[in-house]
């Protein structure tokens, strides 16, 4: 139960993290075209688009654990434009159209913008970061616990502490 709770907590916070993304894109897209509103948009349908892409995206990062955080950037790529595609082709058939319909720049059938590529690797070197967060220890925060030294990781106990 506690993994099922764990996935569903990644998911979310993946699907908002990508909602976030998302809306500071498309408000620094209206402030270069000058739109004194800095409207920004995201769509509902997106969280749990951004969510699975996040689960795909962890899982991707563990088949290439030894590899460079740039490797897993570029092969981490291919995973969002597939989801963006497929993602988008699902909707249209659903909706009738996709909410993100491409009519500008380097588009596959208005679903995927390939010369977005630098912006989406540099979302996929963010993931790593969010990634390493999420799977980052706890902090101790308990009183009781010792503090471990920057430098060489040792641990001084609470008693041994000396009020400056």
């Amino acid at each position: 139960m506690a993994a099922g709770r764990q996935l569903a907590r990644k998911f979310a916070l993946y699907g908002c993290a990508g909602w976030v993304l998302e809306v500071l894109f498309t408000g620094t897209k209206a402030a270069i075209s000058r739109d004194k509103k800095l409207a920004a948009r995201t769509y509902l349908w997106m969280h749990p688009i951004y969510g699975a892409a996040g689960l795909t995206l962890e899982s991707l990062h563990r088949k290439l654990a030894g590899r460079s955080r740039l490797t897993r950037a570029l092969a981490s790529l291919g995973v969002i434009y597939a989801t963006e595609y497929a993602s988008g082709a699902a909707l249209r058939r659903v909706l009738g159209d996709c909410p993100w319909h491409y009519r500008n720049g380097v588009h596959l059938h208005g679903l995927v913008r390939l010369d977005y590529a630098p912006l989406w690797l540099g979302a996929a070197l963010g993931f790593e970061w969010l990634r390493d967060a999420l799977h980052a220890p706890p902090a101790r925060t308990s009183a009781s616990q010792g503090v471990a030294c920057p430098t060489c990781g040792t641990e001084e106990p609470p008693s041994d502490r000396i009020a400056a």
